[in-house]
């Protein structure tokens, strides 16, 4: 039967529609294939970058060909490139040139190796028999849930960020308020925070000894790296025992072999000691790191320069405290020579240092006594300029005060001779003898006398003028006296002439100086 035109476009509507369909379908995987490849890309960074942190390599394309050859599993790469490429030397005594990198996360930061003579190891090659990496598919598959867990993630991240944040503020108006506070007003908050290896530390000490009493080796509350610094800095090796709860053997080992008297009273002389769980995360990495094959597991370590851990010795499997006594015993011996030397250049380089301190001390006091000196010279240059400076002020003051003391003593004599010169003017000449003139005789304190003859009619001023005018006196207060009576002619009798003071014809009259 002949298509009619209507079956024709429906026929074709049902093309364009499969056709549309196709290509959103194709649309879509092109665009879920790029955001996984570029999910996958930044996975793929993320794993090079981390596993570059841990091994300290800085060729990223060695770390992308390992990591490939491992199928990208960065425990896979980490433990084979931590392999020796050397024969795997004997648990009881390890093989020299050994040696194993410990991970960051492992000792608390940083790369460090464990070496059998402080030896590095070399990265092992790809291997043969590399898995390969997941496929694309299931890539594309796992896609959704992993972009539903990384937003589960965000979200619950946010949130716990906000109750931290709403706690803090929340504590500290309670503290600003002085509520939750403890006695005397300290917080009951802890102030100082335990590490989590440090945490894990004591958390093994407690269980060991509450499993196998208090008689043990003293091991250090605290992490690996802590404790392998105690033991650098105590001249010592370090004694490490991993302890593995589950083995059968590990209970029968502690007990007779670890707590023993004699190994006990030997490692806590000898060693730094340091114990954890494998099933604690510190313990664990520790166990991968130092390659325990075989539980029990002791080794002895020693910190070397460069961050790397030389690892002296390893006891695997259950001993007999004999045995653990002569291994021991015989790693100290052999170690002694180079704890000795360490020990000879610590102590070389303390007396280096405090000989630099003492020169430095010595230098220091001999510059504080010349500073002390000069501030003491200046000191003195200082008094002495300001003595003299004193003493010239002083000079110069007196020679003023003399120069104005003669200037007024000058002064002073020139007024006197002007007022001389002016009494004497105003006396006029001395008359003759004759009825109105009066002989008057002057005595002095010093026995001169002067004489002279004035009218009856002159005052008594006229009498202090001519003493005056004679210059005989260095004193202005004085009086003139009779003594015949005893008459004092003084400011009330000035302007009397002489004949009404009856000093006329003659008078005889003595200058009395006042007191």
């Amino acid at each position: 039967m002949p298509k009619t035109p209507s079956h024709l476009s429906e026929n074709e509507h049902s093309k364009n529609v499969v056709v549309l369909f196709f290509a959103l379908s194709l649309f879509s995987i092109r665009t879920n294939l790029r955001n996984t490849i570029r999910t996958e890309m930044d996975d793929v960074n993320d794993k090079v970058a981390y596993f570059q942190a841990i091994t300290g390599l800085e060729d990223s394309d060695l770390c992308v060909e390992i990591l490939t050859a491992h199928g990208w599993d960065l425990e896979l790469a980490i433990s084979a490139f931590t392999t020796t490429t050397n024969d795997t030397p004997s648990p009881e005594n390890p093989a020299p040139g050994t040696t194993s990198t410990v991970p960051d996360d492992s000792v608390g930061g940083g790369l460090y190796s464990v070496s059998q003579r402080g030896e590095p190891s070399h990265p092992s090659g790809p291997s043969s028999n590399a898995v390969a990496p997941p496929g694309l598919a299931w890539k594309i598959i796992t896609l959704p849930i992993s972009v539903i867990s990384g937003s589960l993630g965000l979200i619950s991240g946010a949130i716990g960020l906000g109750l931290w944040a709403a706690g803090g503020v929340l504590s500290y108006s309670l503290g600003m308020i002085g509520i939750g506070s403890g006695r005397d007003g300290e917080s009951s908050a802890r102030l100082v925070s335990v590490s989590a290896v440090g945490n894990e530390a004591m958390q093994f000490v407690a269980s060991f000894e509450r499993d196998y009493g208090t008689r043990r080796p003293n091991f250090v509350s605290e992490g690996f790296m802590d404790a392998l610094q105690r033991s650098r800095n105590s001249f010592k090796l370090m004694f490490v025992y991993l302890h593995s709860p589950d083995h059968p053997d590990t209970p029968l080992f502690c007990e007779r072999t670890l707590c023993s008297e004699t190994l006990v009273a030997f490692i806590n002389e000898n060693f730094v000691s340091w114990g954890g769980s494998i099933r604690a995360s510190e313990g664990f990495k520790m166990s991968n790191s130092l390659k325990a094959s075989r539980y029990p597991f002791c080794a002895v370590v020693m910190a070397s320069t460069n961050q790397r851990i030389v690892l002296l010795q390893q006891v695997e499997g259950p001993k007999s405290p004999e045995e653990m006594l002569a291994i021991l015993n015989r790693v100290v011996e052999e170690s002694a020579p180079v704890l000795v030397a360490a020990r000879l250049d610590a102590e070389e380089r303390r007396n280096n240092i405090r000989l630099r301190e003492e020169q430095d001390a010595a230098y220091r006091a001999a510059l504080e006594a010349d500073q002390a000196r000069e501030n003491q010279r200046r000191e003195e240059q200082e008094r002495l300029e300001r003595e003299a400076a004193e003493a010239e002020r002083k000079r110069l003051e007196e020679e003023e005060a003399r120069e104005r003391a003669a200037r007024e003593a000058a002064e002073k004599e020139a007024a006197l001779a002007r007022m001389r010169q002016e009494k004497a003017l105003s006396l006029g000449a001395e008359p003759e003898k004759g009825p109105n003139v009066t002989q008057v005789v002057v005595r002095f304190p010093t026995g001169e006398r002067k004489e002279r003859r004035f009218d009856s009619s002159a005052k008594i001023q006229t009498l202090y003028d001519y003493v005056d005018s004679l210059g005989c006196l260095d004193v202005e207060n004085y009086s003139l006296v009779s003594n015949f009576p005893r008459v004092v002619y003084g400011p009330e009798k000035l302007l009397l002439s002489l004949k009404e003071a009856g000093l006329h014809p003659q008078a005889s009259l003595f200058l009395e100086l006042d007191s």
